[in-house]
C-alpha cells in the first residue's frame, strides 16, 4: 500500500488538475501537460492521430484488443484545461486494461470556447465512431464505451442527453471517475465555498464552472447531470462509476445513483475507501491507481458482470411498483 510520503506526492500531481480561483487559466493548462504529458505510452499501447468527425483525436491502441469495442474518452481537467497530451498516459493504461482502441478528443476550451463546444466536439467524434461501424459493412455489434472524469463527466453525459434512442443503442456501457455532477449554486459544496478535501474545494469547483458557462445556466441538466429528470435516461446503458471514499463529490454521486437507479438504470458504485480525487492518475505513487483500472478492465471484459445487490434489489423494486417490465 502507499505511504504517507506517496500520498503527499499524489495530492500535490492531483492538485494540478484542479483550477484553483487564483491561477491564471494559461498557466493552469501549461501545468497540466508538465505534469502529465509522456514521451512514451506503458504496455506497448501505440498512438495514431486522426480525424474524426472533424476533431483532432489520439487513437489509442493496444497490443491486443477487441475490434467490437472502442473507448470515447472525455477528458477533465475543470472545463478549462486538460488535453490528448496530459491524458495519453492514464487512457494508455484504460486501452491495455479494457483491452479496446480508447479514442480522446482534442475538444474546444473555455474561456474561448465556451459551453456548448466542447460538447459538439464530442458529438461530432461520437457521430463518426457510430458512421464508421456503418461504413466498415459491420453488423451493428460494435459497442462504445463512453468514459470520462471530473468535469468531463458533465461533458460526456450532456452527450448522452443529445442522443436520441437509436444513437444510445451504440454505447455499451458509462464509465465516470469522480464525476462532476451538480455546478449550482444550490449545490452544498459551491455553496459553502470552503468545503474540501485533499485535492478539491467548493471555490475550485466555483472558478471552473464560471468560466465555462453563465450562471442562469448552471441548473440545466447539460451542465449539471444531477439535474437531469429519469426521464432523460430512458435508454441509458449500464453505469460505472469509480471514486475514493474520501472525496468531497461522493454526496453528489449518491444522489446520482439514486436517480439512475430511480430510472431502471443499472449502476456499479466502486469506492476505493481511503482514497482522493482521480487517484487513478497518481500511478507512480499509489498501487491502488494500478488495481482500479485493473478491475474496470475486468468488470469491461465480463459480460455477465452483475450489479452490487443493493443497487440491483432497489432497482428491481423500483420497476416493480412501477409495472416496467424489462427483457
Amino acid at each position: 500500500m502507499s505511504t504517507n510520503t506517496d500520498r503527499k506526492a499524489a495530492v500535490k500531481k492531483l492538485k494540478t488538475l484542479v483550477l484553483t480561483p487564483r491561477a491564471d487559466v494559461e498557466e493552469f493548462r501549461t501545468r497540466i501537460e508538465d505534469t502529465f504529458s509522456t514521451v512514451f505510452l506503458p504496455n506497448n499501447v501505440e498512438r495514431e492521430e486522426k480525424d474524426i468527425g472533424g476533431i483532432r483525436c489520439d487513437q489509442l491502441v493496444p497490443e491486443l484488443y477487441s475490434s467490437h469495442r472502442v473507448m470515447l474518452y472525455v477528458h477533465g481537467g475543470s472545463f478549462a484545461g486538460g488535453s490528448r497530451a496530459s491524458y495519453r498516459n492514464f487512457c494508455s493504461s484504460l486501452a491495455n486494461s479494457c483491452s479496446c482502441r480508447v479514442v480522446v478528443p482534442e475538444f474546444k476550451l473555455p474561456p474561448t470556447h465556451p459551453f456548448p463546444a466542447a460538447i459538439d466536439n464530442v458529438h461530432s467524434v461520437f457521430q463518426a465512431l457510430c458512421l464508421e461501424e456503418q461504413a466498415s459493412g459491420g453488423d451493428g455489434g460494435r459497442e462504445i464505451i463512453l468514459a470520462a472524469d471530473g468535469s468531463g463527466a458533465s461533458i460526456a453525459l450532456a452527450l448522452l442527453f443529445k442522443l436520441d434512442q437509436a444513437q444510445r443503442r451504440h454505447i455499451g456501457n458509462i464509465v465516470l471517475f469522480s464525476p462532476w455532477l451538480d455546478v449550482t449554486s444550490s449545490c452544498p459544496q459551491i455553496k459553502g465555498r470552503h468545503v474540501h478535501d485533499e485535492v478539491i474545494s467548493g471555490s475550485d469547483l466555483h472558478r471552473a464552472v464560471d468560466l465555462y458557462t453563465y450562471a442562469s445556466n448552471f441548473v440545466n441538466p447539460l451542465v449539471s447531470p444531477l439535474k437531469a429528470e429519469p426521464k432523460d435516461f430512458a435508454g441509458c446503458p449500464q453505469v460505472y462509476i469509480q471514486l475514493g471514499g474520501r472525496e468531497m463529490l461522493y454526496e453528489q454521486v449518491e444522489a446520482f445513483r439514486q436517480k439512475l437507479v430511480e430510472a431502471g438504470v443499472s449502476v456499479i458504485l466502486d469506492i476505493w475507501p481511503d482514497m482522493m480525487y482521480m487517484f487513478q492518475m497518481a500511478d507512480e505513487f499509489l498501487p491502488e491507481a494500478h488495481l482500479a483500472v485493473e478491475k474496470l478492465g475486468k468488470f469491461l471484459n465480463r459480460r455477465d458482470e452483475a450489479e452490487d445487490e443493493e443497487t440491483r434489489r432497489e432497482r428491481e423494486e423500483i420497476l416493480r411498483k412501477n409495472n416496467i417490465v424489462t427483457e
